[in-house]
């Protein structure tokens, strides 16, 4: 990297980019104005000597930096330049490489402190600066995406712009404000920030283009790479930086409103989707991205990251490179480019950090290796044009000095100063480093610290896979990498390493002939529903008032619950859940939702579960006729499309197809039909009962069959109770929501379904996963054959509330107290009756 280094510096005298093929350099393009590829970074600034300044500093090289910035010094007297480059562009590469420069230059406590520097880099970056904030001059505060840096906004500039490029200026822009004293780069900033945060949809999500001038949405479509990517990013990292926890307040919504609308039903990967109704619009992935592991790892959603990633890294195995688009239907990019990115290297770098996982050192290599052997030239590392014929272009962005090597080099460079640093020090989304020294960070209003209380966020460790040598417990046993997890193969299958296209030859050393593919188990990140004091429906009220719920000092008492919707997530440190809205009202950071709503009554449902504890969900596989149903699951057998395993929400009524565990840890009774050990016919009921509210024909359900329905047209209990009189084990319901549902009934119903219902039993399988059972079923129609279903032994029940985090609680303290949601503790909420 050294000589690449010194390339860019001989040709940045004179030049602004490096050309890497034929050793020269690249400024704007003022023959054709509108060449944004080009002109957006190429400011007619020497862009690639002020972005690769810290580098020297992850590199430890001290003369290297001093000279570095001393080029700067020399090269760039002011930024009043007639060029007109992109707002984002110019900030992150630009701004940002000046104050990191300036940072690590200035600090007499840093061994890259230089005696002679005198500020000209933190000097450059206020004049650039205040030649960016003529951008923001819109009626929303939204900036134009591209501003002259002589003459402000042209007459007739475009104000379409896209969400990541205007939201994501906090950092640097607050970073300088809090340098320089002058607020109104800081200001701009958050102004712009929020002006598209609070135009987000009401599923909380934000489309990828805005118009600035009028605050409409230009483009419904969203996900997390190109045009919305560095907006989460940097709601996060100011966070982390500057302690502003409204930051975090939306990166906390944010993150759980993509988790449950982007995230594919698998947990893998990310596609792009309806801001507005959350449904699919691209079955698409693109190379920036890959950034979103690293993230979910700055986070501490480690497991997370580790599936997100795998999708990448196995795009990257089959092409030596990520594409620019890849098509997740046709399984082939549908861009081919790849201008050497550093998202995926980025993410690499931060799991290995979290992990130690070797793999990611593997990775790295294979990275290194193919960057060697395909971009490699001369003067530098060329862009691949085509990943398929390897042509090349003769372009080398800035970026691949500020993040794609410096990122590989972090990776291998396990004695590096940053790696223990524990500041609140973070990379910016083009790799620089920037922090705030404690004088420089606001202390909350008195009446912040009154009405948010804080709270001690913490990463939870890392768990590796470890496979038990008793099947039953997953908490013991060997240890095992990645590569060993049960969803590693389902991801390299996801992307086309099947055996017509493997990603290499090494990975059938591993494969047999009677192995299976397991379809990995996702847990449901966010969800919402209505609440109701005695499990009854309850319809919503939109407008609670004071006599419902009411705000106190650390957040707020609800007096009654019935008919508030009420939105849970999961927390990023693993130990539950929390309560994040009630009905209009969000429930932030630190603060407690308390419920005191007399008509509250714990255990009402005795009569039916008395002593009984649940499991809030099971698994289900469902297999074609011809399959050998006597193997065990993980033994494989049949093709991937002859079989199907979802995730089911059990009932709180009627028999209990998982089995029971009572308080003193004993199992209750023997499993029902519906969960034998021997698999059951699954039976779709024909046209005109669909969902299976009327009575079947006599003799036209086959004995101890499973009878899969749809939802609506009469209650739960209904459907089953028609099934029952049938013949029917039970009955699957595929729901028309992704939404965990496990339904419940009145007293009254309660009664029934203990004395006439206790042998069958009924599940609702979410929408996605419940068309992959309708799929089958069609399949097995068209071949004249049946389909059938088994309840997979899961072996555990679910925790009581003294196992809920894995240790020994005082039972009697905590009765009646913490709320518990699918086995899982609600955090943030205190039960006062």
């Amino acid at each position: 990297m050294p000589s690449i280094i010194t390339w860019n510096m001989r040709i940045q005298w004179t030049s602004r980019q490096l050309r890497p093929i034929s050793c020269t350099g690249r400024g704007p393009t003022y023959e054709d104005p509108d060449d944004w590829v080009v002109n957006d970074v190429a400011g007619n600034f020497s862009v690639t000597l002020i972005d690769v300044l810290d580098t020297f500093v992850v590199m430890n090289d001290r003369r290297g930096f001093a000279q570095a910035v001393q080029n700067v010094i020399n090269a760039v007297h002011s930024f009043d330049i007639d060029s007109r480059p992109q707002v984002f562009e110019t900030n992150i590469r630009v701004l940002g490489g000046l104050l990191s420069g300036h940072q690590f230059a200035s600090n007499p406590n840093h061994r890259f402190h230089l005696k002679w520097y005198k500020g000209e880099l933190l000097n450059l970056a206020y004049d650039l600066g205040l030649r960016l904030l003529p951008a923001f001059k819109t009626s929303t505060g939204i900036p134009y995406a591209r501003v002259n840096l002589r003459h402000g906004v042209l007459p007739g500039e475009s104000l379409e712009t896209c969400t990541a490029g205007a939201g994501s200026l906090i950092i640097e822009f607050g970073v300088l404000s809090r340098l320089t004293g002058d607020s109104r780069f800081e200001q701009a900033a958050y102004k712009s920030f929020f002006a598209i945060w609070n135009r987000k949809s009401d599923i909380g999500l934000v489309g990828n283009t805005i118009n600035a001038g009028t605050g409409t949405w230009l483009s419904d479509a969203t996900g997390i790479g190109a045009g919305v990517d560095s907006f989460y990013e940097y709601a996060f990292k100011w966070y982390i930086l500057s302690g502003e926890v409204e930051f975090f307040d939306v990166w906390n919504e944010a993150y759980g409103n993509v988790m449950r609308y982007a995230r594919g039903h698998e947990g893998h990967w990310f596609r792009q989707v309806n801001m507005k109704t959350g449904e699919l619009t691209y079955a698409s992935t693109d190379s920036l991205s890959s950034f979103w592991s690293g993230l979910q790892v700055l986070a501490g959603d480690v497991q997370n990251a580790i599936k997100s990633h795998l999708i990448y890294w196995n795009i990257w195995r089959r092409f030596s490179g990520i594409p620019e688009v890849f098509d997740l239907n046709a399984r082939l990019p549908s861009a081919w480019q790849y201008p050497l990115r550093p998202e995926f290297i980025e993410s690499t770098y931060f799991l290995y950090r979290a992990t130690r996982d070797t793999l990611y050192l593997d990775v790295g290599e294979r990275v290194l290796l193919d960057l060697i052997s395909r971009a490699k030239v001369d003067c530098g590392l060329a862009s691949i044009a085509n990943l398929l014929t390897n042509k090349r272009d003769d372009r080398m962005e800035s970026f691949v000095l500020s993040e794609t090597l410096k990122y590989l080099y972090l990776l291998f460079d396990e004695g590096n100063q940053l790696h223990s640093d524990d500041s609140n020090m973070i990379f910016t989304t083009e790799g620089h480093l920037l922090t705030l020294p404690r004088e420089l960070i606001k202390q909350p209003s008195a009446i912040r610290r009154h009405l948010r209380r804080s709270e001690n966020l913490q990463c939870p460790a890392y768990n590796p896979t470890r496979h038990p040598w008793n099947p039953l417990d997953d908490l013991h046993g060997l240890a095992g990498s990645v590569r060993s997890r049960e969803d590693a193969e389902y991801a390299r299958v996801t992307v086309g390493g099947d055996e017509r296209s493997r990603a290499s030859d090494e990975d059938s050393v591993f494969w047999m002939s009677e192995a299976w593919c397991e379809s990995p188990r996702v847990d449901v990140y966010s969800w919402n529903f209505v609440f109701s004091a005695d499990g009854s429906m309850a319809s919503e009220d939109p407008s609670p008032d004071r006599t419902k719920l009411h705000e106190v000092h650390d957040g707020y008492v609800i007096t009654n619950m019935t008919g508030l919707r009420t939105y849970v997530t999961s927390r990023l440190d693993g130990t539950g859940y929390d309560i994040t809205k009630i009905g209009p009202f969000a429930v932030r950071t630190g603060q407690k939702v308390y419920l005191n709503d007399s008509a509250l009554k714990l255990g009402t449902n005795s009569k039916a579960n008395k002593n009984i504890q649940r499991k809030s969900d099971i698994r289900l596989h469902f297999h074609l006729d011809n399959i050998d149903t006597v193997l065990p699951f993980g033994s494989g057998f049949g093709s991937v499309e002859d079989k199907v395993a979802v995730t089911a929400f059990t009932s709180m009524f009627a028999g209990d197809p998982a089995g029971m565990l009572t308080e003193e840890g004993q199992t209750s009774p023997e499993p029902l039909r519906f969960s034998g050990s021997s698999p059951l016919p699954v039976i779709r009921p024909g046209e005109t009962n669909l969902k299976g509210c009327s009575a079947y024909m006599e003799g036209s359900i086959e004995p101890e069959a499973v009878l899969f329905v749809g939802r609506g047209g009469c209650t739960f209990l209904q459907k089953l109770s028609m099934g029952k009189a049938a013949g029917a084990a039970g009955v699957i319901v595929a729901s028309d929501t992704n939404d965990p549902i496990n339904p419940t009934a009145d007293s009254s119903e309660l009664d029934y379904a203990q004395s006439h219902l206790s042998d069958v039993a009924l599940v609702v399988v979410g929408q996605t996963e419940a068309q992959s059972v309708t799929d089958l079923l069609d399949l097995a129609s068209a071949r004249g054959i049946g389909v059938r279903m088994l309840v997979e032994n899961q072996g555990k029940a679910a925790p009581t509330r003294t196992q809920a985090h894995g240790e020994e609680w005082d039972k009697n303290a905590l009765d009646g107290r913490i709320l518990y949601v699918n086995g899982r503790a609600l955090i943030n909420v205190e039960l006062l009756v």
